[in-house]
């Protein structure tokens, strides 16, 4: 890690020439009132950041939430809610703003209230990827802040990305993985966040599931699981002494199809055998559930719960009369 973090901060000469400062672009130098303490766990810190959008977010009590570029509505699902409930907590999300897990976590603690910081893989006045555009535009705004250690207007370089995530970890005192494979890149800022004593929290997930192997791995390893909302409360409670403006109110009942289909996505003939009813009426209710968006078919033929199921609150309707 030592070669690594000394290698982070040297620009290649045939990057090109970088652009004056934007509107209200800082620049945040090392051993400043508004340089973030935590920083200083690294390895070897950088000597300045570049930030749009609101410094304080970077030194207020701050929770990393990483996972999947591709994940599963399971992956989905535990990014929305575990940055839901950080916001509601009073803890800013930081993340890389990367599609997927990243972007979702951000977007639930903005729709939550809360704030977010994003450690770019590019400048802090360029936005990639495009499609994390509303998260970075709010963070630039002051719903939190943009920075990078990159100077302004530099398009991304392939070696920031798996680069930049001890910054994302060292922000923050916890940091919690929502889905990761094996291999992963997510994995590094999982690492980078223990080799610096922070908490590291993971979600366990399907042995048979490819992007869970990650998370499952690092519980083996030692990683703090969290097995459901509860505990993921409990656990953001205990580390940042905060208390939730809203608390769990129960588990949904989300009735056998659905239940079935939590764990790991199955085919038709798959649920109709697993829940002992006919195929037709089988096929019957998903397409029940498909049209109130609570399943969805993935491209192998697989029957998945939706990150909406997952999230659910309310009834489902007896599935008697479906």
């Amino acid at each position: 890690m030592q070669e690594s973090n000394a290698q982070l901060f040297e620009l290649p000469e045939e990057t090109g020439p970088a652009r004056p400062a934007p509107a209200g672009g800082l620049e945040i130098e090392r051993g400043s009132a508004a340089w973030p303490p935590a920083l200083e766990d690294l390895a070897s810190p950088p000597e300045r950041l570049y930030c749009l959008g609101d410094p304080s977010a970077l030194l207020g009590p701050c929770v990393s939430i990483v996972g999947a570029r591709r994940p599963t509505p399971y992956g989905v699902a535990i990014a929305e809610f575990a940055g839901r409930i950080a916001a509601e907590c009073g803890v800013t999300v930081v993340s890389g703003g990367a599609i997927g897990c990243d972007a979702t976590a951000e977007r639930a603690a903005l729709a939550a209230g809360g704030r977010t910081v994003l450690v770019a893989g590019a400048a802090a006045d360029v936005t990639y990827p495009r499609r994390s555009s509303d998260v970075f535009e709010a963070a630039r705004a002051g719903r939190g802040c943009v920075v990078s250690l990159m100077p302004w207007g530099y398009e991304p370089l392939p070696f920031v990305f798996p680069q930049r995530n001890p910054v994302i970890a060292a922000l923050s005192a916890a940091t919690i993985v929502c889905e990761a494979g094996l291999p992963s890149g997510t994995l590094s800022t999982a690492e980078a966040a223990a080799e610096m004593g922070r908490t590291l929290l993971a979600i366990p997930g399907s042995i048979f599931s490819p992007q869970s192997r990650g998370c499952n791995r690092l519980i083996c390893d030692g990683a703090q699981p969290v097995t459901d909302e509860a505990e993921l409360e409990g656990a953001l409670c205990s580390i940042y002494g905060a208390l939730r403006k809203e608390t769990l109110a129960g588990t949904p009942d989300r009735g056998r199809l659905l239940s079935a289909l939590v764990a790991n996505p199955l085919r038709v003939e798959e649920l109709s055998a697993r829940l002992d009813l006919a195929l037709p009426r089988v096929m019957r209710m998903v397409t029940a559930y498909e049209v109130r968006g609570l399943v969805c078919r993935l491209p192998d033929g697989r029957i998945s719960a939706t990150r909406q199921a997952l999230l659910m609150r309310g009834p489902l309707p007896r599935e008697s009369e479906l």
